[in-house]
């Protein structure tokens, strides 16, 4: 992709034009320019000369958009240099035009005395009112260099408009200058004054004023939208204290490399992103993802350019510097959605491609209609010059970008990042929301959820027990309840011929007394399990949690339940999905019964299980037959799912490949910022449609207005003066009403009761790997309490159609013994599907079961061998 500035450009049909001028290069796919950045974005093979010899050939100029590091993008974003000249303009033209409007209204309509040569002296006066004229043309010209311009080039724009009825208004009134001279001479003083009336001296100097005024208001407000790139401009570091040769050396930021070592003091910005080698210290993330507390680092935690160091000191390595940095790319991705074009913006671009030749048109019908009806050439040629200037085709082409610029502005400043404009449109339209589960809906790690002692055995002492064994193991469960114990202050005891069995548990001594910890299957070994034990673990599973039995000597200390919690925000980020009408649905690759407690716990409306990465798009692609959908995932294996939704949305924490694929980013990766993202696009999308109606009203009200359509109705006639005022002002009314969008916050917003409200019966499918994912309604179960230890409804198999291809593919189905956990499942998943022979593998730790299917036969013998060197038992 490609990116360009054109110069030149002043309305929607010299946008339409240039873009219409691009797509016909040989080379070019797609091309789309953006009226408010001036912007011209080209995919495709074709050359830059071919591009700007179209461009040219089109009666416009163009240069290369290139990158450069946000401290020089600073300024020349930050710098509004139109407004001052516009103002300029206005004020010069003022000058001459008040003077004007003394003597052409003042005097001949409401009496304003003037010198008496003056008084009786009626082409005198015509003179000084064409003297004064000439002046404002002057100041104005930029309108006629444009309009005349495109006309040659047969790329007729607003400026044309203006040009137009300006010239017109002035041409005209100059011509009656010789008959008035003519009639004075021969001493029809009184046909001489009559004529002075019919004068548009002051018409053709007012339009270009008040033009003039309608550009400087719009320019002002223009420069508005794009407050929030500015505000990320202006993070933008200038200078970095970096360690050289043992001294500290003032550097600009540009200049700081990958693995510099910089410093930070209190107060100071960080000026690239670094990982801390020393020091603490809390830090100002507020700009980059909208939280306004600061977040507490130290050694080893990550830091990013244009977040404040609040206290502390700290030593730092650059990790992504220039481009590369986290603030570096939040301002690109957000340039680029401003440069881009929303689907809804199409109708306008078709109307303002034909906009101009067809008000010119319709001005000459007029004028030529005034005439035939009897009118005078005075009076038939005012109408004309009424349409010409009351037509706006720039209200048509900044309705969709500003709302786009502000939209995207207001998302940037609360850490919701949009890669375009089709996104901000999408969002607002999505009907249904996929949640994945791990590290989305929950917090993608293990912790303890519950400590379950033995009688007889307080939980400080079954926790340390466990903390001895698990502390000399790197499985991610004792890692789980290492951190529990850790966080409660206890103490590893010494642990002498610690030994793991993969798959089943761990044993030890402390003190020459035998500790052991693993599944139920390992623990009978070892000591006595009551029915009361076994009950209450199987309540447990039942929850997606897995229970870790540990004994001492031979007698049982009792259970920790360890599971994959569900984030503490994710429930009402979910509510908040329902009550704006949407239905929700929790995607897994997971075990229904696991996914299935985690649904019930974020109160969701379906819950599909056992999917694999590839089954997860054609989830998607069924789901969106029902409506729009919108993704939100952070793995690797999230992204063909992200990629085939209508919109993907990406957890700022997820990995480089998730938020590749997505088309919106959650910088602050809270699931609360996904109702916030759409509720924003729904917003936006609106506002569009209000800029879209006022536009096309003011248009389809406004030129009959002018053409004298409703005279002989009621007697309304519009001046072309007012005509201007009209026009000037409806641009500054779209983008000022685009501007209504800053006072939103999408995180708050009134809760409107929708179909999504209230008990929603869930559904859970279960989808083996050895059959495609398609989900189908199931079994529903009611869910009444969010967070209470309900009793599980079995989860459902889907029913398939199968080909014959499909019929002839083998299923093979193993028991293994000494699977305890997810994470087992996962490697012997692994492990099986390595073979070229295996499709898809599907493990179950809680029904000791593999499932295989195979695309080639295979030996059970080499099956089995597999298995068992991850340390499992194939029975």
């Amino acid at each position: 992709m490609q990116q360009y500035i054109v110069t030149g450009m002043t309305c929607a049909a010299c946008s339409a034009r240039v873009e219409k001028a691009v797509s016909r290069v040989a080379g070019v796919s797609s091309c789309a320019v953006n009226l408010l950045t001036g912007t011209l974005r080209v995919e495709g093979t074709a050359d830059e000369a071919a591009i700007r010899h179209a461009v040219e050939q089109a009666g416009y100029g163009m240069r290369e958009n290139r990158p450069s590091a946000p401290a020089n993008r600073e300024s020349r974003v930050l710098k509004d240099e139109e407004t001052p000249r516009l103002r300029l303009r206005l004020v010069s033209s003022l000058v001459f035009l008040l003077a004007l409007m003394y003597i052409s209204m003042g005097h001949t309509m409401w009496g304003w005395r003037l010198p008496a040569a003056l008084e009786s002296n009626p082409v005198a006066l015509a003179l000084l009112e064409l003297l004064l004229t000439v002046p404002v043309l002057v100041i104005n010209q930029r309108f006629f260099v444009s309009g005349f311009r495109g006309l040659l080039h047969r790329a007729p724009n607003m400026d044309t408009l203006v040009a137009l009825g300006a010239s017109a208004a002035f041409l005209y009134s100059t011509y009656l200058l010789f008959p008035m001279t003519a009639a004075q001479a021969a001493g029809d003083t009184m046909g001489a004054m009559h004529a002075l009336h019919g004068l548009y001296f002051e018409s053709a100097a007012m339009i270009l004023t008040l033009i003039t005024l309608g550009k400087m208001l719009e320019s002002h407000a223009k420069g508005k939208t794009a407050n929030a790139l500015k505000s990320l401009l202006s993070l933008s570091p200038v200078s970095a204290r970096v360690e050289c040769a043992g001294e500290e050396v003032t550097l600009p930021v540009e200049e700081v490399k990958r693995g510099d070592i910089f410093l930070v003091r209190p107060g100071e910005k960080i000026p690239v992103d670094g990982v801390i080698l020393s020091g603490t210290a809390a830090v100002d993330e507020s700009a980059l993802t909208g939280e306004s507390i600061p977040v507490d680092k130290v050694a080893g935690d990550t830091v990013s350019a244009g977040t404040v160091n609040r206290s502390g000191a700290l030593r730092c390595e650059a990790s992504r510097v220039g481009e590369d940095t986290t603030l570096a790319q939040i301002i690109r991705m957000v340039e680029d959605a401003a440069a881009t074009k929303a689907p809804i913006a199409k109708i306008a671009d078709r109307v303002s491609g034909v906009f101009v030749p067809v008000v010119t048109a319709i001005a000459l019908l007029t004028t030529v209609i005034w005439l035939l009806v009897g009118q005078g050439f005075g009076y038939a040629l005012a109408r004309g010059i009424s349409v010409l200037v009351i037509s706006c085709p720039c209200a048509l082409g900044l309705a969709t970008p500003v709302a786009i610029m502000v939209g995207n502005g207001v998302g940037a400043r609360k850490g919701i990042l949009f890669k375009n404009a089709t996104a901000l449109e999408v969002a607002g339209k999505t009907e249904i929301v996929v949640l994945d589960k791990t590290g989305t809906v929950t917090r993608g790690e293990p912790c303890v959820t519950d400590l379950l002692p033995a009688d007889g055995v307080s939980e400080e002492e079954l926790l340390a027990c466990a903390y001895a064994l698990e502390a000399q193991s790197e499985h991610p469960l004792a890692r789980a309840v290492v951190r529990e114990a850790e966080a409660r202050n206890l103490t590893a005891s010494p642990v002498t011929g610690f030994l793991v069995y993969p798959g089943n548990g761990l044993v030890g001594e402390v003190d020459s007394v035998p500790l052991a910890g693993g599944n139920l299957t390992y623990i009978r070994t070892k000591t006595e399990i009551s029915e009361e034990i076994r009950r209450r673990a199987d309540t447990l599973a039942g929850e997606g949690k897995t229970p870790l039995f540990f004994s001492r000597g031979d007698r049982l200390l009792g259970i920790i339940a360890v599971a994959d919690t569900v984030k503490e925000d994710s429930p009402a980020a979910i509510a908040t999905l329902k009550d704006m009408g949407l239905r929700v649905v929790l995607l897994t690759g997971d075990h229904p019964r696991t996914a299935e407690a985690v649904g019930r716990v974020a109160g969701v409306d379906e819950v599909i299980a056992g999917v694999l990465p590839d089954g997860k798009e054609e989830v998607i692609r069924h789901l969106q037959k029902t409506g729009k959908v919108a993704m939100v995932g952070d793995g690797i294996n999230d992204a063909p799912a992200l990629t085939a939704a209508d919109i993907g949305i990406a957890i700022g924490a997820g990995t480089d490949v998730a938020i590749d694929a997505a088309d919106i980013v959650l910088m602050n990766s809270r699931l609360t910022d996904v109702p916030a993202a759409i509720r924003l696009g729904r917003k936006t999308l609106a506002n569009i449609r209000e800029n879209l109606f006022w536009a096309f009203f003011y248009n389809t009200i406004g030129i009959p207005l002018a053409a004298g359509v409703f005279i002989p109705l009621w007697g309304w006639e519009l001046n072309p003066m007012f005509a201007a005022a009209a026009m000037s002002l409806s641009s500054f009314c779209v983008v000022s009403n685009a501007l209504r969008l800053n006072l939103l916050n999408p995180h708050r917003e009134k809760r409107k009761r929708g179909k999504g409200t209230g008990a929603v019966p869930a559904t859970v499918s279960s989808v083996p790997a050895s059959e495609p994912p398609t989900p189908v309604t199931a079994t529903p179960a009611p869910v009444t309490d969010l967070t209470g230890p309900e009793p599980l409804t079995p989860a459902t198999r889907v029913s398939h159609t199968h080909t014959e291809k499909e019929k002839s593919v083998m299923t093979k189905t193993l028991k293994v013994d000494g699977m305890m956990c997810g994470h087992c499942e996962a490697r012997v998943k692994r492990a099986l599907e390595a073979l070229p022979e295996v499709s898809s593998a599907t493990a179950s730790h809680e029904s000791g079961s593999v499932t295989v299917t195979l695309s080639s036969p295979l030996s059970d013998d080499t099956l089995k061998e597999v298995i068992e060197k991850e340390g499992y038992t194939v029975l």
